[in-house]
Formats: structure tokens, sequence, C-alpha cells
């Protein structure tokens, strides 16, 4: 019997040992396929978009990424998602990470894990200039249009939750609802919003306003599941801070030789849940 349980002993252990060669970890997955796979939504200009004149994928969360892969030793490879898909498509394994606007909130959490923050997002309202609206207070109540599945949409139900918020595919969609006074305001980041305001024909003006409805840490997606994965994302991200790299990125696409003439007022750093 003795023999028998000790035989039987071994046989488990090799069972686990041999299940533990079989179910390698994702950083293991990672560098055996020598590629990380990056989910991005490649519609948010300067995050990531497709660059005109060299028709390749580019921007901010295309570079921050490209940071993650490079901690990695391996090459990038990127993945465009729509914003509903982000968190099925990350959690399904479709894709090893997420930097796709992800802005974090408590309900997000429970489903995936988020890095330090690597972007702060005002979240603001955008208005037509003839609507005679220039207050949050004034649009508790009214129509408002937001990116359909986003942190935006979400938040803004909870925060003016007298309005009737409606939902687009995306935010030049919302957009098109705000001019043909579908909705009454859209709420978005202002990175998003300014961009938009840029965009906007003389004949339609729209303007933001200055307040924001509040401030969004945006961080990258890893599965729950990945703590490993989690600590080294945070390792590229806190390395990329204190050598300036951080910094030099965000001037790249948002500073004052951009359109968009934003001063950085943050520092990566984790989000206090």
């Amino acid at each position: 019997m003795k023999r028998h349980t000790f035989f039987a002993a071994c046989l488990g252990l090799a069972t686990l040992a041999a299940g533990g060669i079989a179910h390698a970890d994702q950083l293991d997955d990672i560098k055996a396929r020598g590629e990380l796979v990056c989910g991005t939504l490649g519609t948010s200009q300067p995050f990531s978009f497709q660059d005109a004149a060299t028709r390749q994928l580019v921007g901010y969360d295309v570079d921050v990424c490209k940071l993650v892969a490079d901690k990695l030793g391996v090459k990038v490879n990127y993945k465009l998602l729509s914003v509903a898909a982000r968190v099925p498509e990350l959690n399904e394994g479709r894709v090893d990470i997420l930097a796709a606007n992800l802005g974090y909130s408590p309900d997000r959490a429970q489903q995936i894990a988020f890095s330090h923050s690597y972007y702060v997002s005002p979240q603001k309202l955008m208005v037509r200039k003839d609507s005679g609206l220039d207050s949050i207070e004034a649009l508790n109540g009214r129509r408002i249009g937001a990116t359909k599945g986003s942190s935006s949409e979400r938040e803004i139900k909870r925060i003016l939750d007298k309005s009737q918020v409606i939902g687009y595919g995306d935010s030049s969609a919302t957009y098109l609802a705000l001019q043909q006074k579908k909705v009454d305001a859209q709420f978005a980041s202002e990175l998003v919003l300014v961009r938009l305001v840029l965009q906007s024909p003389p004949t339609a003006p729209v303007s933001v306003i200055a307040k924001s409805v509040f401030d969004e840490p945006w961080g990258l997606g890893v599965r729950k599941s990945e703590p490993g994965m989690l600590t080294v994302v945070n390792q590229a991200l806190d390395e990329a801070e204190s050598s300036g790299v951080a910094a030099q990125l965000f001037d790249k696409w948002f500073g004052a030789q951009t359109p968009y003439k934003l001063e950085r007022g943050f520092k990566i750093g984790p989000i206090a849940g």
C-alpha cells in the first residue's frame, strides 16, 4: 500500500510538472513567439491612427506599447479594436495588452488589471456655440452623446443622472449627432474634443466647456491572471518616466509643437483605486 501511495504521489508530481511546462505563463509565451500583440483603437488621433503619408499606425498609445515590447525584447504587432471589444479581446487571449484609451474605473478593474497611469485625461463637454449652454449644470437633463461602451458613456450617466445619454460608434459619429442637433452636448476626453474643435467648419462652430467633469487616469490593460506581465509593464512605464522618455513622448504628440499645445500635468504612477 505504501509503495502504491508513493508511486501515485510521484505520478501526480510528474503530471503537475508537465502541466506547468504545457501552460507557460504569458511572458514565456510572448518571448517564445517573439511578438507582443497590442490591442489599440487605430481611430483616435493622436493616440493611435494611420499616418496619411506613410500609411503606418502611429500615435502615443502606439509608442507606449512599443516601450513594453522593447522591455520584453520582442517586436510588436498592433491589432485594431472597437471600444466595446477591448476588454473581451484581452480576456479571451486575442491580444496580450491593451493600449486603447482605457480609462480606469472600479467596475472595469474587476474585469482586467490596470498598469500604472500613463496618461491622465480631463473629461469635458462640448456644445454648439449657438446653443447658449455654457456650464456642466446647464446640461443636466439634456441629451448627451458619448462613445458607446466607453468609460465616458458610463460616467456621464452617473454624474449627469437627469440626462439622456446616447451612445454612438465613435467620437466622429457623436460629433455628427451634435452638429445634427440629435444631442445637446458631446462628452469625451479633452484631447478628442480639442481635435474636433480644430476640424469644425467655421459655419458650425463648437466650444468645449472649460471645467472638466472629472479627470480620468488611463492605464494599459493586462489580464488579471497575469501578475508577472503586469509587473514588467509597470517596470517599462516607470523606467520611461525616470529616464524622461515618457515626457518626450507626451511632448511629441501633445506638446507645444503640435496643434493641441497641451502641458503635461501628471507623472506616471500607480492608479489610486
